[in-house]
This record gives C-alpha cells, structure tokens and sequence, in this order.
C-alpha cells in the first residue's frame, strides 16, 4: 500500500507524532538514532535546524498524517545521474554546510554533558567510600570523630538528594577497590531514595542513612575469613559471622549513635517472617529502618556478593526477592522498592523491541518503567554513542532482560556490563539532546 513507504514533505510541516528518516550521516545530526517519532517541539526546532528544506516521513508509523497535495513525490531510481532529484531531496549546498556542523557540536554537547554528569557521580561515590574507610579508622582511635564524619556525610547526601526533587539513580562504570567500602555507601545510596519515596522526613533520613552506612561496622571486629557471607561456612563460621551485628551495635554505642539507629543497625538482618537473625523478630517488632536497610542490604549483596561467580544481575536480584524471598521483607517496602528500582534496574542488560542490546544506565525514582539505556550500535563508535531516553521514545520499549552471558561478542564488549554494580544519584533533569529510535 501507498500509505505504507515513506513521502517527503516540507520541513515547515513537521509536527509531533510523526515518524520521520533522516538521510544523513551518524555525526550530522544530533539524535540517537536516525529514524524516530517526534514527540517535542524541540525535536522540530532541532530538524529544522540541520539546514533541510524537505524531510522524509512515514504516514503508517505516524499518528498524523499530511495531505496528499503537501507530500512531495519521492524521486524514481533512474540510471541518470541525481539531478532532477538532487532538487527535492538534497537541501541547498550552503545549507548543508552549516547543518551537519551544528548537528556535530550539539552531538559533542550531549556527549560531554552525559560524561559530566556521570563523572560528578563516580567522584561523589568515591569520596563517599573514602570517607568510610575515615570512619573506620577513627573508630577505636576516636569513635566521636567518627560519628561527626559520618554525620557530615550523610547529612550532605540528604541534602543533596532533597535539593533535587525528582532523582535518577545512575549507573556507574566498573568500581574497583575494596568491597567492604563499596557494599556500605551503596546501601545507603538506595536507602536513601527508597526513605524519600517512602515519605520519611529529613531527620529520619539521616537516622537511615546512619544505619544504611554503619551497618557492617561490626565486621572490622571479626577475622578477616568471616567478614564477608559464604555458603560454604561451616556452623561454627556462620555464628561468628553472625556476630557483626551485635559488635556493630556496641560499636554504635561507642560513638554515641541515637537509639533509633542502634535499632536500625541491629535489626540489618532480620526479616519480616522470623527468619533472619539474631533475634528472629518478625515484622510487627522491625523499625522502618530496619525494614528498608535489610532488604536493600539483601538486594546489593545478591548483585555483589563477595564470589562474582554467583553475582546476580539487577534484574535477576529483583525477580528473585520478588519471587522467592517476598515473605521476608515489609509489603509496603518492598512495594516501593519495586516502583522506585523499576522492572529493570540499573545494570541490567537488555533486548528492545527492535531487536538491538542495550544497558540500562539509569532509571528515574519517578518514571522508573521508561529507563535510560546505552544501546548496541555497530555504526556508532562506543566513545561517542549517546544514552537514548526510552522515556522520549514511547514506541521503543524494552523486550526482555538478557545474562551478560547471552549477549553476542560485539554487544558483549561494546556494552561492557559491569561486574560489580555501583550506583549514585542524581538530579533529573531533561535529556541533553532530543531522543529518537529507530526501529
């Protein structure tokens, strides 16, 4: 049918809902992809920006249309040269000129937008990790200097996290060093923005953030050999390992940490059904901070446990919890762990509707069902693709969560999932430049 291939049209006709192809090069244009449905007025200005007098479209995969009379004919393919079509496809050559250049830098604008937002990231979770290792130093030395940097970091964490109104919890790309620092701050960094979707107040967010951070203080009392959870413990191991939560708590105590956090810190790994320990409290006995910090310590420690062999994706961590483990934690709780984390997490590795492999880098607390996703392109170097914002793009969605494993080589290795899976947030904003998919 007709209606089914594309037409051109004036560039002046462009309105949202319509599914345009660009006949231009990767860097002469600054959108993700080269074909996709408008859904801004941006989007337009930035179209028309390129110096085009005509633009290509497809009526059936628009949800406008554009009469007959305002379609321009698309040219015959002929075994003469392009002439007569160079004068209804081919926009002027002063045009062309000065289109891709604009397109090239707002691209390079993009570009390092995306990779300065997630450098303030990494470099706040770093200093977040350093300041840990402060703590832990301080602790026998001067356990109320260790309070006060505790204080002081998490304070500025709640701050900034309230400052921002709508967050993303972002990605961050491979996290080396010592995962007795990295588990910690990550902890706190969804604690946190579970405590704000939650609606707890400022002062019970720094009480969460107190306990999310010093949950596994007690570990610095134990032998190294028990710090972190094996299944292969013997029963005399898993007593001793168990003991971090009471030296944690007589450790709070030191540092003259209030009640609510103590209770907090004791109560890391109880579950909601009895089953955890050391007390076997059940539910109707937990704090909300209890509640939150052991399943959001559960969620990390099945994505980073201390034998990546075993390592779960993100999506995989949240399918189980959900699936298997539902009767230990909170309804309420891990309801709103669900919404805020999403479907797919960031982390998780991904097929799109259209077939092409991405990597969830972002999800936004808010809308968490429309992810941002770096995706698999073999025409686009890896060190100039853009993070294309499904949220932009309502025809593109996700299919289904693939193992890193599944993946073929190239995707494998220019998506390059993270081993070890960190997160930071951020303030939501805009996406840099207009998204489009191609499909």
């Amino acid at each position: 049918m007709e209606d089914s291939k594309s037409k051109l049209i004036d560039i002046q006709r462009l309105r949202k809902g319509m599914f345009v192809q660009l006949e231009l090069g990767w860097m002469d244009h600054p959108f993700p992809m080269g074909s996709f449905k408008i859904s801004s007025d941006d989007q337009i200005q930035t179209l028309r920006s390129l110096g085009l007098t005509q633009i290509r479209y497809v009526p059936s995969r628009s949800d406008v249309q554009v009469d007959e009379a305002q379609a321009l004919p698309v040219p015959a393919v002929t075994d003469e040269p392009a002439a007569v079509a160079q004068d209804t496809a081919t926009p002027p050559a002063a045009a062309q000129s000065s289109g891709p250049e604009r397109a090239r830098q707002a691209r390079l604008a993009a570009r390092l937008a995306q990779e300065r937002c997630l450098e303030v990231c990494e470099r706040r979770f770093f200093d977040a990790t350093r300041q840990y290792k402060k703590v832990g130093e301080q602790l026998r030395l001067s356990p109320q200097e260790a309070r006060r940097q505790s204080e002081e970091l998490v304070g500025s964490c709640v701050s900034e996290l309230l400052a921002n109104g709508e967050s993303v919890i972002r990605l961050l790309t491979e996290v080396s060093g010592d995962r007795s620092a990295t588990h910690p701050i990550n902890v706190m960094v969804i604690a946190l923005l579970l405590g704000k979707a939650l609606g707890l107040e400022e002062a019970e967010l720094k009480d969460l953030g107190l306990v999310a951070m010093l949950h596994d203080i007690g570990k610095l009392e134990l032998p190294d050999r028990v710090r972190s959870f094996d299944d292969q413990f013997t029963t005399a191991e898993y007593r001793m390992y168990q003991e971090h939560v009471e030296q944690g708590v007589i450790l709070g105590q030191r540092m003259g940490l209030p009640p609510g956090v103590l209770k907090g810190i004791s109560q890391h790994h109880e579950m909601a059904d009895g089953s955890g320990f050391p007390m076997r409290h059940k539910v109707d006995r937990l704090e909300t901070l209890g509640k939150i910090v052991a399943l959001v310590n559960r969620y990390d420690n099945l994505c980073n446990p201390s034998r990546l062999a075993i390592a779960l994706t993100p999506h995989e961590a949240l399918s189980v919890i959900f699936a298997q483990m539902k009767a230990r934690f909170d309804t309420s709780v891990l309801g709103a762990f669900i919404r805020m984390m999403g479907v797919y997490p960031p982390g998780s590795v991904v097929q799109l509707v259209n077939d092409r492999f991405a990597l969830v880098v972002s999800v936004n607390s808010s809308r968490p069902l429309r992810p941002r996703v770096l995706v698999h392109d073999p025409q686009v170097p890896r060190s100039e693709a853009l993070i294309l914002d499904l949220e932009q793009v309502p025809e593109l969605g996700i299919k289904r969560s693939l193992k890193a494993s599944q993946l073929p080589k190239a995707a494998l290795d220019y998506l390059s999932p993270r081993q070890r899976i960190c997160y930071f947030f951020e303030r939501a904003v805009e996406a840099p430049s207009p998204a489009g998919a191609e499909q």
